[in-house]
Formats: C-alpha cells, sequence, structure tokens
C-alpha cells in the first residue's frame, strides 16, 4: 500500500459526515483517571475532531499526532492553543507506525487512521502500558473494504490499463480485523472492552458526490502515484466515477452512501 498524499481541504469537504462516528466515539468513552488529563489523539489530521476532544475535557493538555505536514499546518492554524477550561491542544508531527508514548497518558484516541497502519493491532500492548490505571484507548475505522466504494476501485487497479501502476498501492482486505480480533487482543492486554460496529447512511449532494468522498480518503494512494501524470489520473478518475455512479445511484433527495465502522473502547483496569 502507497504512503498517500493528503489534502485537507478535501477531506474537511465532508466533514460533518466523518466526524459523526468520533461523537459517536466520544459518547462511549468513560470518565478519566486525572482532573487534568493527557490525552493522544493518533492520526489527528486537520485537527476539527481533536478540537471535540476539548469541548469533553477542558481542562486536558490535548496533542494531536499526525505523519501529514499539510495536515497539521492546518491544524495548527485552525485548532492549536489554549482552552477553555485551561488546558492546551497542540499538534506534533509522528508517525503511528512507530509512535511510542512518551509520559504517561490518561486516553489514546484514534479516529479513522489504524486501517492505514499494517500490523496496527501489535502497536496496542505499547500503548496500553502507557495508560495510567483506569485510563482509556479507543479508536474507530472504516470497516467496509468489502463495499463497492473500495472493491471497485481495486478491480478497476487491477484491469491490464493500470494494474502495472496501481494493482498494489490501494488498501487490500486485511487492513482492518473482525470484531472478534480486536476483543481478543485488547481484553487479553488487561482491558474491560466493548466493540461494535455502525452501518451509517450518508445521503450526499452534488455532482459526483461518492467520487468526491473518496478523493479526500481511499483514492488518495491512487492520486499520489498517478500525480505526476495527470492525464493518467484524470482518466482513472473518469473510469472510477463512472462505476460509481452505477453503484450509488443519484436520487431526487441525494445520494446515499452506506458506511460501515467499527468501534473499540478499551479500559485499563486500576
Amino acid at each position: 500500500m502507497t504512503k498517500p498524499t493528503w489534502d485537507p481541504g478535501q477531506y474537511l469537504r465532508h466533514a460533518g459526515h466523518r466526524a459523526r462516528p468520533f461523537t459517536d466515539l466520544l459518547a462511549r468513552i468513560p470518565d478519566l483517571p486525572g482532573t487534568r488529563p493527557r490525552i493522544a489523539d493518533l492520526g489527528c489530521g486537520p485537527g476539527n475532531v481533536t478540537a471535540l476532544l476539548a469541548e469533553r475535557w477542558p481542562t486536558a493538555h490535548i496533542t494531536g499526532y499526525d505523519n501529514s505536514p499539510d495536515m497539521l499546518d492546518r491544524a495548527h492554524v485552525d485548532h492549536e492553543g489554549p482552552t477553555s477550561g485551561g488546558g492546551r491542544l497542540d499538534f506534533a508531527h509522528a508517525d503511528v507506525r512507530t509512535w511510542t508514548p512518551g509520559e504517561p497518558y490518561d486516553l489514546i484516541v484514534s479516529n479513522a487512521t489504524l486501517h492505514w497502519v499494517p500490523g496496527h493491532a501489535d502497536r496496542f500492548a505499547d500503548w496500553i502500558d502507557a495508560l495510567e490505571p483506569g485510563g482509556t484507548f479507543a479508536f474507530q475505522v472504516p470497516d467496509n473494504i468489502d463495499a463497492p466504494l473500495h472493491a471497485l476501485m481495486r478491480e478497476l487497479a487491477a484491469t491490464p490499463r493500470w494494474k502495472t501502476r496501481l494493482a498494489d498501492v490501494l488498501r487490500h482486505e486485511d487492513s482492518v480485523h473482525a470484531p472478534g480480533v480486536y476483543l481478543d487482543r485488547l481484553a487479553r492486554l488487561g482491558c474491560a472492552t466493548d466493540v461494535w460496529q455502525t452501518t451509517y447512511f450518508h445521503v450526499l449532494r452534488g455532482e459526483d458526490p461518492v467520487l468526491d468522498w473518496v478523493k479526500g480518503t481511499g483514492l488518495r494512494p491512487a492520486l499520489t502515484v498517478l500525480a505526476d501524470d495527470p492525464e493518467a489520473r484524470d482518466a482513472f478518475v473518469a473510469e472510477y466515477r463512472d462505476l460509481l455512479r452505477q453503484a450509488y445511484p443519484s436520487q431526487e433527495y441525494g445520494t446515499v452512501l452506506p458506511f460501515r465502522r467499527l468501534f473499540a473502547v478499551a479500559r485499563k483496569e486500576g
């Protein structure tokens, strides 16, 4: 899988829909042990959902970590600074594949990031070790790699015209584990664990809205590889757009995008 370049503006075009799963995750996170909690947000992107943590815990010191300079630039400008309760929100460069906590945390959270990290479940032990007693590790990831949105992209990338350049750059079926795998892994690490799935039915509007959605996320590896060949990039996007129009037909009220996500909340025993 190719490491994608990110476009904060494109990503934020569907910010409301993308933030909703995080608010649902946030609602299931229990109270934290510290009065001035230390919180890490892994894969913070442009910081728009990291800011929601400051609303829930205004006294906390919250650091959002990401490896995209463009995303971090947007986060610094839009969200960094003191919070309403005397806490602080800041951002720093880090790669989730190698990030190791340098201090104890009350909460380590990750929103729509771990599916980009091969072997992410192998990092759980290090992260939970860094939690204070009673602290929480929580994450949500898209769990729809078998949906037409992704299946059609992979099928197109594997056709004779594109397979040389694209067949091995996209996410594959093993990028997210089954819910029971996460439950077992986290429970064996000594955590009281809650794992669940939710399918959202997003009603998107505008011209080719499903394509517009995926340009901000799942299509990024292909766009990155083809960035130096605009003609090929546009041709691939046009072919993919036509497939999406058939798979997600427009209705008079908009285009429905079913989107399943997986959630986990693991509280370290005190």
